[in-house]
């Protein structure tokens, strides 16, 4: 038996997310069918994490266990003919039967898009958040440093959140802008559920001027959701590694 580890790159918009469910279209589902067609048995598969519905990937990992003669080099060619051309598997490697891809990972990087202009491109909408008023990209990256390092985040998650702790690691948060398009990319020690989101919808409402970036380790330290403000919208979410 071999535990093989995919990084797997996705489009998220036709999808409910990655975990498989009941009564809509999941990525892990669509993977683990694709498994079962070319290993002939089934295939569970083992996620680093979750994305909701319409999220994106470039570097989601998850492994497989299964007993194959195919070299591990061929494995992402012969499975992506069994997938869709909005799901590919870029890599697949052999790891330790003891690996797991959620608890042994070191770091994750997210890639969250704005479009920031009058009016939205329609090629971007599936991938960005559309936001007609004019940001302050100062303000925003000035207010983007007080969410570095190790805090407790119970304020920036969901309420549905199940963990035994909300404190997380933030290492780099970065907001740059080229032409009508800002780009803030976050890499901690893990996430909660929406967390990225919600920072994302935080870091919008300091560019409107609605929240004065000072206030930021403020709204940290209250834990209270609702200062936080708004869940920003699911397309403009892209999970971009995952380092182990």
């Amino acid at each position: 038996m071999k535990n093989i580890m995919l990084t797997i790159s996705y489009d998220g918009t036709n999808y409910s997310g990655w975990q498989r469910q009941d009564n809509a279209l999941s990525i892990q589902e669509v993977i683990e069918e694709a498994c079962q067609a070319l290993f002939q048995v089934e295939t569970p598969l083992l996620g680093a994490g979750r994305t909701d519905a319409k999220v994106h990937a470039l570097g989601q990992v998850a492994t497989i266990q299964v007993d194959t003669n195919i070299p591990i080099w061929r494995l992402p060619y012969a499975l992506n003919t069994y997938l869709p051309p909005d799901i590919v598997i870029v890599k697949a490697e052999e790891k330790p039967l003891e690996f797991h891809p959620r608890y042994d990972a070191k770091n994750k990087t997210y890639r969250y898009q704005i479009e920031n202009s009058p009016f939205p491109t329609p090629q971007l909408r599936n991938y960005t958040k559309f936001v007609y008023q004019p940001l302050d990209i100062e303000k925003m990256k000035e207010a983007g440093q007080y969410f570095c390092g190790t805090h407790d985040f119970k304020g920036f998650c969901s309420a549905r959140t199940a963990t035994a702790t909300t404190v997380r690691t933030i290492y780099d948060l970065q907001i740059t802008k080229c032409h009508d398009l800002i780009t803030i990319e976050i890499t901690g020690n893990g996430f909660l559920y929406h967390m990225v989101r919600i920072i994302a919808g935080a870091l919008i409402n300091v560019g409107r001027g609605k929240i004065p970036p000072k206030e930021i380790p403020d709204i940290i330290l209250s834990k209270d959701r609702v200062r936080a403000g708004k869940t920003a919208a699911p397309q403009g979410l892209t999970l971009m590694k995952i380092e182990y």
